[in-house]
Parts: structure tokens; C-alpha cells; sequence
């Protein structure tokens, strides 16, 4: 269906008409995929926003809709472009951080590093929606810098290791069963790591690994950091106090954090930029409902010159992003994205998201600021964009310090 904004039309959204890497059954995925969102996303999606975390029979709606299992890699890594557009298109930020970090972020470790029987021991029931991950790799001094990490897992004598430490601003932190952790082990490393720096600064993640934590274990204490937007992600800050954890929880090789989150967030920074693509779409069809309804002077809001240049700005940035967005699928999909091209995406695609919702919000005047509106949800949401899995700060340095393809 085309969505008319200030006179201009938005594209039909038909993969296969737009880009020479999908066809005709990406297509009919996203008919379904919109069908299954609707069903399953949409009707609880305010109740979420309100009560702060997608619930229990959301997680297994989403499970049972196919919604959480579809590929992170290869040739099949298209359907889940296809799918984290139209999860983004819905409009509920919130709901797209959690369900996103869930079935692609967090997965994506286990699936790359993780071994034959940490797979079958959480996978499954992840994608049926009936154990929820979170990545907890974020602490109050190690954000988009994490050499000051502090969280330590110490090696027992009898085997395994001891957990402390606080993370925090941890997406899915109360309802999630399994915790994706980043601590300081001291384990000695198979190699040394080659001379690149930690995410976002540094070489201090040196001795540090990754660690699978069941969220029920005890010592694991949670409490819910209610945010001003992204309102239904279940943001936590999470305290490990003396959690005992068995051998098996270290997920890869020991030591080798630096270059296992080297290896995923590229990864991520391309999953945020496709969500955040259609969270701009979602933004640009409540500016066109409310251009097309809205009377001024005799006629519509949208045919006035100073808006209509407004938007014709928003719909070429749109159109130039998207299509940059969909180019770096493709290249995920032939093992070949970089990660400037990732930084680019999430960079452009949710600095766009945040001009979007500033325009859409000033050009419905007050009502943009009615507090239950669809408006101001995505006006809160679009900020936080910006920040989660790599703030435009820390882009912009990866983008200028990479290498010209």
C-alpha cells in the first residue's frame, strides 16, 4: 500500500521491484511477516509500553508467529532484512530493541561461538519465544568504551568461575532467562590479540571473556531502569553477587572477548540500522496521514511550500538510506560486510529516525506532545537510536578511521 506524504508517495515496499537480490518469495515473506506482526505485535503492544516489558504470552505469540528464528547469515539472511524492516515499520521501538536483541543479537553469539550443546541447551527454546536473552555487556563506566570493564569472573580451584559485578541499561534485563555476559576472566589467551583497539577505545579487554549466566542463578539480583523512551525494551540494570557458574559457561575460546565482539557488532550496527529504516517508514506515514488531514488556509497542510520541502529532504534521505541499508544485507549475506558500511547504516538510518520524528512532532503542533500519542512515542523513542549498539560518536571515529573500499 503506498502512504502519501505531503503529495509524494512512498515506495510499495516490494523487495523485488527495488532490488536485484530479492525476488518474488521476499515478496509474499513480507506480506506474511506484516500479517504475523499485526497479529502478534500490534494488539499488546500499548499494554507493553505501559507495563515496561513485552510479556510472557507476547514472547510465545512471536515464537509461534515464526517471528524469532529466521537466519542470521547467508543467502537466508535476506528474509530476516525483509523481517526487521517491517518489525521497525510498527512503530513500537521498545518492542523492536527487545524482540531484536533477542533473536539476533544476543543469538547471534551463540550461534557464532558458542558450541553444539549450548546451542541445543538454549536455542530452541529462544526461538519458540519461551526463554528470552539479553546481551549484558554494558556498565555505568564502559559503554561505547569498554576498557574500564570491571565485571570479573574469577576461575574456581574445583572448576568454573565466580561472577561479580553490575551491569546496566541491559535490554530484556528483568524477563530474560539467559544473560550473554562480558567479564574479566584472567584466563591466558590461545593467541595474542592482533593490535586493534576494544569497541569504541583502547585495548583493555585484554583477559576478558564471554560467559552464558542463567538469569534464575542465584546471586543474579535485577531491578528495571525505566527509560523516557524505548519504554516496553525491559531496561535493567543487573547486579552479579557471587553467582556461581560451571566450566561450560564460558562461551568460545577464553580471553577472546575482543575479537568475538569484533566479529558481532557489525552485526548488530547493521540489525539497528534496518529496524531503525523502518521505524523512519512508520514516522513518515503518520507525517503523511496527519499533512493530508490537517487544513489550513483553505487547503492541507501538505501543500504548503515550506512543508512540502521539509519532506521532500526527509523522502530523499529516506529513499538513499534504505536502499544503502538493503545493499548491506545483501553483503552480510555474502559474508562481505565491513564494518564502515555497518557503521554508515546505523549511523545514517538512526540520525534520519531522530530528524523524522523532530519534523513529524513540530508539524502536528500540540498535538505532537499529547503524551498517549503515536507521535510523541516515536518522538522519545528516536533519541535512544542514537545511542544503543554505537553512539554516532563512536561511527563517526570508525567510519573516518577505516579503510576506503
Amino acid at each position: 500500500m503506498r502512504a502519501a506524504v505531503a503529495g509524494a508517495t512512498l515506495p510499495d515496499h516490494q523487495p523485488s521491484w527495488e532490488f536485484p537480490f530479492y525476488d518474488s518469495g521476499h515478496d509474499e515473506f513480507r506480506a506474511r511477516v506484516r500479517a504475523r506482526l499485526a497479529d502478534a505485535v500490534l494488539p499488546g503492544a500499548d499494554d507493553w509500553e505501559r507495563q515496561g516489558f513485552i510479556g510472557a504470552a507476547g514472547w510465545r505469540a512471536l515464537g509461534a508467529a515464526g517471528l524469532l528464528g529466521e537466519p542470521h547469515d547467508g543467502p537466508g539472511f535476506l528474509r530476516s532484512a525483509v523481517l526487521l524492516e517491517e518489525l521497525g515499520a510498527t512503530g513500537y521501538a521498545g518492542v523492536r530493541s527487545a524482540v531484536g536483541v533477542h533473536a539476533y543479537m544476543a543469538a547471534s553469539y551463540l550461534l557464532l561461538f558458542g558450541s553444539e550443546a549450548q546451542r541445543a541447551a538454549w536455542l530452541p527454546a529462544a526461538r519458540r519465544g519461551e526463554r528470552v536473552t539479553a546481551l549484558a555487556i554494558t556498565e555505568h563506566q564502559a559503554g561505547s568504551d569498554l576498557s574500564d570493564l570491571r565485571t570479573v569472573a574469577v576461575p574456581r580451584p574445583e572448576g568454573g568461575f565466580r561472577l561479580d559485578g553490575h551491569k546496566c541499561y541491559i535490554a530484556n534485563g528483568t524477563r530474560a532467562g539467559l544473560l550473554v555476559v562480558l567479564a574479566r576472566t584472567g584466563a591466558p589467551r590461545e593467541a595474542p590479540d592482533p593490535p586493534r583497539r576494544a569497541p569504541g577505545g583502547g585495548n583493555g579487554l585484554a583477559g576478558a571473556s564471554l560467559l552464558l549466566v542463567d538469569a534464575d542463578a542465584p546471586g543474579v539480583v535485577r531491578r528495571p531502569q525505566p527509560m523516557s523512551g524505548y519504554r516496553s525494551a525491559d531496561v535493567a540494570e543487573i547486579v552479579f553477587d557471587g553467582v556461581d557458574l560451571p566450566a561450560d559457561a564460558l562461551l568460545g575460546r577464553p580471553g577472546r572477548a575482543l575479537l568475538q565482539l569484533m566479529r558481532a557488532l557489525d552485526f548488530e550496527r547493521l540489525v539497528a540500522g534496518l529496524l531503525a529504516v523502518g521505524g523512519v517508514r512508520h514516522t513518515l506515514e503518520l507525517l503523511g496521514a496527519h499533512l493530508a488531514a490537517r487544513r489550513m488556509r483553505g487547503g492541507p497542510l501538505g501543500a504548503r511550500q515550506a512543508v512540502r520541502h521539509q519532506v521532500a529532504d526527509l523522502l530523499a534521505e529516506y529513499d538513499t538510506v534504505r536502499r544503502y541499508a538493503h545493499h548491506a544485507a545483501w553483503l552480510h549475506s555474502q559474508g562481505r560486510l565491513d564494518t564502515r558500511t555497518a557503521s554508515v547504516v546505523k549511523l545514517r538510518a538512526t540520525e534520519l529516525a531522530v530528524g523524522a520524528a523532530q519534523t513529524c512532532a513540530r508539524l502536528h503542533g500540540a498535538q505532537g506532545y499529547l503524551e498517549d500519542s503515536a507521535v510523541a512515542r516515536v518522538h522519545r523513542d528516536a533519541l535512544a537510536g542514537t545511542i544503543a549498539a554505537g553512539a554516532s560518536e563512536l561511527l563517526r571515529d570508525l567510519i573516518a578511521e577505516a579503510p576506503a573500499t
